[in-house]
């Protein structure tokens, strides 16, 4: 059925709404990346102050040996994860890539994984990938919505944790590279890596004041980590955040295109009818004119 002048009217009215959206998109998904990027630079002193902290503890002998055995007996056990998605769409293969990358690197892993998500679109994708998912997160809406939700890991996690389900914990995420490019990470949260805890102990303490633990070193040790963890998740949450705000600037900015380009088509057709149509009628008049000529030239004779 060909368009009429009407209806390619309606189209342009339409893709012109859509193109303002689909800004509108854009603009907020440009805002929303700054922020999430400056929340993981402001972590840095306080990460700098919990690797301190870690390091004075891990200089006591006793207390490393004990986590070193603990970690060499968690390592053959059950494993929990959490991966970071989206639970809106528009935004490109940011699902696919973390889910992929994390039904990956957990089938090369020893043990069964148990699977949290934060965003309903990765937990799709994870649960089409047979994985066995303990529970759904939503995602934070901003900044100030990340600390609840980083407290809600910690409390599931560590409750399943205590009772024996797993000894091991990873999280997946999307990290932000430059531009709108992004790249799926892993981190081990726990157990503690060996090697990352001798590098804390070998740390200078930046003052000539060597720092003292006082009290149990146990209990100021377990607050280090639950702070350390906090980090790593508020951390990996942010990064993720911020990439799918990267993607699906990337991805309003092909659509914003695709609508130019639909734009200038139906523009194009537009035009063209209607020129058609003028011609159709400037046809019609000089027809009708050229009939009245010839009448008067050639009267009919009654």
């Amino acid at each position: 059925m060909s368009d009429t002048t009407a209806s390619l009217r309606r189209k342009l009215k339409s893709a012109g709404d859509l193109q303002s959206v689909v800004r509108t998109m854009k603009t907020l998904a440009a805002s929303s990346i700054g922020q999430y990027e400056r929340s993981v630079r402001a972590l840095a002193d306080y990460y700098r102050t919990v690797e301190l902290g870690l390091g004075a503890c891990f200089r006591e002998s006793a207390t490393a040996s004990r986590l070193a055995r603990r970690n060499d007996h968690a390592e053959s056990g059950e494993l929990g994860a959490v991966v970071f998605g989206s639970d809106q769409g528009l935004v490109g293969q940011f699902n696919d890539v973390v889910a992929d990358f994390a039904v990956k690197t957990l089938a090369a892993l020893p043990g069964k994984p148990q699977v949290w998500a934060v965003g309903e679109r990765v937990h799709a994708r994870l649960a089409d990938a047979g994985l066995p998912l303990m529970g759904l997160f939503p995602v934070p809406n901003s900044v100030q919505a990340i600390t609840p939700l980083v407290g809600q890991i910690q409390i599931e996690s560590e409750a399943h944790r205590a009772q024996g389900d797993y000894g091991r914990v990873y999280v997946f995420h999307n990290r932000p590279k430059s531009g709108a490019v992004y790249e799926p990470v892993s981190q081990r949260l726990l157990p503690l890596d060996v090697q990352w805890q001798e590098g804390l102990a070998k740390v200078g303490w930046p003052t000539g004041s060597l720092p003292e633990v006082m009290g149990s070193s146990s209990t100021t040790l377990r607050s280090l980590i639950r702070g350390y963890l906090f980090i790593s998740l508020f951390r990996a949450c942010a990064e993720s955040l911020a990439s799918e705000n990267a993607s699906r600037l990337a991805a309003m900015e092909r659509a914003d295109k695709n609508i130019d380009e639909l734009l200038e088509s139906l523009n194009g057709s537009f035009h063209r009818l209607r020129q058609s149509g003028i011609d159709e009628e400037l046809f019609d008049v000089i027809s009708g004119f050229e009939a009245l000529s010839k009448e008067e030239t050639h009267p009919v004779s009654g």
